[in-house]
């Protein structure tokens, strides 16, 4: 780790106040989230069985799945989920947008281990349109829907557009996947339970670490029949550990704990995002944010920014918003700014007067 990064981390943890983000938690305070996991004199599971079994049971229930089988990244699951839909229909190509996780933050996995192709499902930046799933021009075995899609600033479809895109794969013969790595958080904006979302799906992957504060792990879920394949695909890339119970007792405590929480963070997530655009020469979006988390763009350098950040925290114990990176608009500096845990107490006229001071920092 570096120096710098140790510096913002210690800073962020120091701070009584704290509006973008969650508080920076040592491997003493992951000890502690262990034992709201479960029971830490029980067993430990053996090669995926006893707590992770527990741990799929509950996420099948919580979506509505036959099954859902636990794997230690995303990356993998979302391989194989690819590779299921390749291997039952035979077409080894799949409906990909280009922002969407397996093109920007897998190293083409799919491609490079799998041997399936991209097809570029829009470029427009959001999911794809029923429209334009339909004239694909060739064919392909899933379509990949990102709910939400996070680099293109957390957005979401609405209700009937992803109801219209599900029915559209399927007309033209393909899966629908969805990247649900943040789907915890998509049901206010699309106004359903997470049982009628993932019902629209074939398959589902699910994060324990990006909404629900936990330490890593996946789960894909689906069908029965995807389940036995998940299983037998996890043991060939290598992801059916030995024990993996501290990532699974503390994605346990996470739905317990944070799950609960979320549509409170999306609810507060507007006043925020609305006291934050009113800023001199402050850019949101989406605006209102779909999720509890969207982009600010403020015109600073991203060194700047991320300095005066650092020194308000240090100084003030207040912390803004870290992250920053100079962006593709002229003289403008971007953040993904997450609504979480103290940011509830935050007020509109507080964040008016902690940008100002950050402004004054400037």
């Amino acid at each position: 780790m570096s120096d710098e990064r140790l510096r913002r981390l210690n800073a962020m943890r120091d701070c009584d106040r704290i509006l973008s983000g969650v508080r920076p938690k040592t491997m003493r305070d992951r000890l502690a989230d262990l034992e709201a996991g479960g029971d830490l004199d029980g067993w430990p599971d053996f090669y995926g069985d006893g707590p992770v079994e527990a741990l799929e049971e509950r996420v099948a229930g919580l979506l509505g799945t036959q099954a859902a089988v636990f794997f230690p990244t995303g990356t993998m699951a979302q391989q194989v989920a690819l590779r299921y839909g390749a291997d039952r229909t035979g077409i080894p190509a799949a409906a990909l947008h280009p922002l969407g996780h397996q093109e920007v933050h897998e190293r083409h996995a799919y491609a490079e281990l799998t041997g399936l192709r991209g097809v570029r499902s829009t470029i427009e930046r959001r999911n794809p349109t029923a429209a334009e799933i339909a004239r694909l021009g060739e064919p392909v075995s899933t379509v990949v829907i990102e709910l939400p899609m996070r680099d293109a600033g957390f957005v979401l479809p609405s209700w009937d557009e992803l109801v219209a895109v599900a029915k559209a794969s399927r007309a033209i013969g393909a899966r629908v996947h969805f990247d649900g790595a943040r789907i915890w958080e998509s049901t206010p904006h699309l106004g359903r339970s997470l049982h009628e979302v993932t019902a629209l799906a074939d398959s589902v992957y699910v994060s324990f670490y990006k909404s629900l504060d936990g330490i890593s792990g996946a789960v894909l879920a689906g069908t029965a029949d995807l389940g036995d394949y998940a299983r037998a695909w996890r043991h060939r890339y290598g992801g059916t550990i030995f024990q993996q119970w501290p990532a699974v007792l503390i994605a346990l405590a996470g739905l317990d704990r944070e799950l609960p929480r979320l549509p409170r963070y999306v609810r507060h997530a507007r006043t925020i995002a609305e006291a934050l655009s009113l800023l001199p020469g402050a850019k949101v979006y989406p605006q209102p944010p779909h999720t509890h988390q969207f982009r600010l763009w403020l015109p600073f350098p991203a060194s700047a920014l991320g300095a005066a950040v650092l020194a308000m925290a240090e100084r003030d114990g207040v912390w803004f918003a870290g992250g920053w990176q100079d962006a593709d608009v002229p003289g403008y500096a971007v953040t993904e700014v997450t609504i979480a845990g103290h940011a509830l107490e935050w007020t509109a006229d507080d964040v008016a007067e902690a940008g100002a001071r950050l402004l004054a920092e400037l």
